[in-house]
């Protein structure tokens, strides 16, 4: 099974402390300023079944899954979210925004858990069968992301991760960009936050450009 790309489908990428917030209300704002049928979504989540598995998956209070559980967690939520919010927004012309999604198995269960990357990519031929248009990747150095994270207050299970397994994070998304230099646009995202929303919203408006 191939994957099918749609040009209306924008991700946005980024390790911890990356700023993906700010970001997401910007390429919010300008697609609603057009009009545009929009759905900003999230991952893990997006659906009320999503956003429980959700929770299974942060959770500091129960012993910590297994790097295969985790990822069959993952998938499992991504297919809910594909099936019942994804798909059928795309299907009816609209534009989606999603805060993470397969690159992030790629990058956490990936790269830094040290998963399988071929079953990685079974799972995402198999069971979600969908790929963004356009990928924003929001850069950010380690320590840098760490420290704007944990000033927020308390930490989930992932946000307590060493910084060695923030550093494979990042690593592994790199690489994804490098290996796919026409669906991916990296931000440093140490600039600052305005900075680095005008550079996303500049790359959107140009994607619109070239796929309305």
């Amino acid at each position: 099974m191939t994957l099918r790309s749609y040009p209306r489908f924008i991700t946005l990428e980024g390790s911890e402390g990356a700023g993906k917030s700010t970001v997401l209300a910007a390429l919010r704002e300008v697609l609603a300023g057009d009009a545009r049928d929009t759905i900003v979504t999230r991952e893990p989540g997006g659906t009320p079944l999503a956003e429980q598995i959700r929770g299974l998956l942060l959770d500091t209070h129960h012993e910590p899954p297994t790097t295969e559980a985790e990822l069959l967690l993952v998938f499992a939520a991504r297919a809910q979210h594909v099936r019942e919010t994804i798909l059928p927004a795309l299907e009816r012309g609209a534009w989606v925004i999603s805060d993470r999604f397969t690159d992030a198995s790629y990058a956490y269960q990936g790269a830094a858990r040290g998963g399988d990357l071929d079953f990685i990519g079974e799972l995402e031929r198999r069971v979600v069968g969908i790929a963004p248009g356009m990928t924003l990747l929001l850069d950010v150095p380690v320590a840098i992301g760490l420290q704007r994270a944990r000033g927020r207050g308390a930490t989930d299970r992932i946000e307590a991760e060493r910084e060695d397994f923030f550093e494979r994070v990042r690593e592994g998304y790199l690489a994804r960009a490098k290996a796919d230099t026409a669906r991916f646009r990296v931000i440093d995202a140490t600039q600052p936050a305005d900075v680095v929303a005008s550079q996303a919203v500049a790359h959107l408006r140009d994607w619109i450009g070239a796929n309305a």
